[in-house]
């Protein structure tokens, strides 16, 4: 609702700078006024306001020269005037909505959600957990990889993602769903010397990125 009506007041803004500029030939100002007395009219009876009655060129009427049936026809007018605005608006918003499910049902779309608890591996050094999923018959991986950085305190280095740790595998289709096989492949890279057992200082290295372990599970 407070979208819908933020909308129609910019709508309005920008209708009223067209109106005061005054450079609109005489037909297209009326027809502006009588668009934007109908925005208006509108967005009352959505925020269930009192209705306004006007004449033909969006005039509120004077209730004091008016008489009461020219009211109340006037009155009826409006009120249809914006019902059928209503349904118009109702059945664009249904048809939308059959279009974007019609969407959705020819191109379905899975996730996989994976949330990380630990990393029970002694590495000894600061390591990178990459976790993606693969295609064990077609030896290709189908999915990007989620990275996330381990201490050698056996903490995430982000210390403020600890028990955070959560991903999503997403737009995973039909054609995913046919393979005859997905694995859920989890590999360590370690980072840091080039041995662990290297203690000379003079060959001592750092920030190497080398491989440390891989596991797998299938998932189908």
């Amino acid at each position: 609702m407070f979208r819908s009506v933020r909308h129609m007041i910019y709508d309005l803004i920008e209708w009223r700078s067209q109106i005061l500029s005054g450079t609109l030939p005489q037909d297209e100002l009326k027809e502006l006024k009588k668009k934007v007395t109908a925005k208006i009219d509108y967005g009352n009876r959505i925020l269930d306001l009192d209705l306004v009655v006007r004449d033909e060129d969006g005039n509120i009427l004077d209730p004091e020269q008016t008489s009461t049936i020219s009211l109340f026809r006037a009155h009826e007018i409006a009120s249809k005037q914006v019902e059928e605005r209503l349904q118009e608006e109702k059945s664009q918003k249904q048809n939308i909505d059959i279009n974007r499910q019609a969407k959705f049902a020819a191109t379905p779309s899975f996730a996989l959600f994976v949330n990380l608890k630990n990393v029970v591996c002694k590495i000894g050094e600061d390591a990178e957990v990459l976790m993606s999923l693969y295609d064990p018959l077609e030896s290709k991986f189908i999915s990007e990889n989620y990275l996330v950085r381990w201490s050698s305190c056996g903490l995430p280095k982000d210390i403020d993602r600890l028990h955070n740790l959560r991903a999503v595998f997403t737009d995973l289709g039909s054609k995913d769903l046919k393979r005859e096989k997905i694995s859920f492949v989890c590999q360590i890279v370690r980072v840091g010397r080039m041995e662990l057992r290297d203690n000379n200082t003079r060959k001592l290295t750092s920030g190497l990125r080398r491989p440390f372990g891989v596991a797998g599970s299938s998932l189908c």
